[in-house]
């Protein structure tokens, strides 16, 4: 496991084949880790990618470097937790994927900084869909009770006092059933032992809703996401038609916010959770789309 310092953060990071002559970063979501990538990052690797997987603010081993830092998830300092390990790194147009928080936070950080990559992969979350007053259709508010529940009382408690057993009933609920092994859960919680794991996991649900104040220091990138700009950056849309937490029609008439080429794709049989459900399909798909294994350097 490697680490590099941002302004705030500490961030864990593995990386794979680090000669590779094209970079990818691949973000992970929410309840999830770094752990999500391991069957995909190999075969980038293989096919020439350089591959980089950081942990999010709020997961093992990432770590604030202050303790005076607002323990804040709102999306949009996802997005910039994003551009400055980018940064830090000194990486020119990686290629960005993410799933869940991850495909919202390398969204935000193509809408905020546009030339900052070579290709954009949401997984599992739509484009389009951050703001609180976005048209829901009763089936997707349904999905959404976590959300409702964690702006709660009882479901602050149940976050803070029994947060691993109310992760996992996500993973038993979002995806078909028997598609991972207790012992796999178990070893991604791990990364929910993080101290500001709780806090940034209320605070990133009740903030996007309205039911806490976002960071001051984002208020101008707040501005500029919402409406979501236009992007131009080469897009894909991956998601598993079996999804329970984000119901695949989120994802639907969303080609109006891109200028660049822009393709959906939906994985039959497969829940919320593609790279870990479908690897092989995953990294096909992306290879795919990214149209060569290593043509051009960073």
């Amino acid at each position: 496991m490697k680490s590099i310092d941002t302004t705030l953060l500490r961030v864990g990071y593995k990386e794979w084949n680090p000669s590779g002559s094209r970079t990818v970063v691949l973000l992970h979501g929410w309840p999830d880790s770094i752990r999500c990538w391991s069957a995909v990052a190999p075969g980038l690797a293989q096919a020439g990618w350089r591959v980089l997987v950081p942990a999010l603010r709020g997961f093992l081993p990432t770590r604030f470097l202050s303790d005076d830092t607002p323990r804040t998830g709102q999306l949009a300092a996802l997005g910039c937790d994003l551009l400055e390990f980018i940064d830090a790194l000194g990486l020119k147009r990686p290629a960005l994927v993410g799933h869940d928080w991850g495909a919202r936070a390398v969204a935000i950080a193509c809408g905020l900084r546009p030339e900052v990559a070579s290709h954009l992969v949401m997984m599992s979350v739509a484009y389009g869909t951050n703001d609180p007053a976005q048209a829901l259709s009763l089936q997707q508010a349904r999905n959404y009770w976590y959300h409702w529940y964690m702006a709660t009382p009882r479901g602050e408690r149940t976050v803070r006092e029994d947060g691993r057993h109310f992760a996992r009933i996500m993973w038993d609920t979002w995806s078909p059933q028997g598609w991972y092994q207790t012992e796999e859960f178990e070893a991604t919680a791990q990364a929910f032992e993080n101290a500001d794991w709780a806090d940034i996991t209320l605070h990133s649900y009740r903030q996007r809703w309205g039911h806490a104040p976002g960071d001051p220091r984002h208020i101008q990138d707040e501005c500029r996401l919402n409406p979501a700009p236009v992007l131009e950056v080469p897009t894909l849309l991956l998601h598993g038609a079996a999804d329970g937490a984000n119901h695949p029609d989120t994802g639907l008439g969303k080609e109006v916010f891109f200028r660049g080429p822009y393709e959906r794709l939906l994985l039959a049989g497969v829940g919320h959770f593609p790279q870990r459900e479908a690897p092989a399909e995953v990294v096909a798909a992306l290879l795919h789309f990214f149209g060569t294994s290593a043509a051009a350097p960073d």
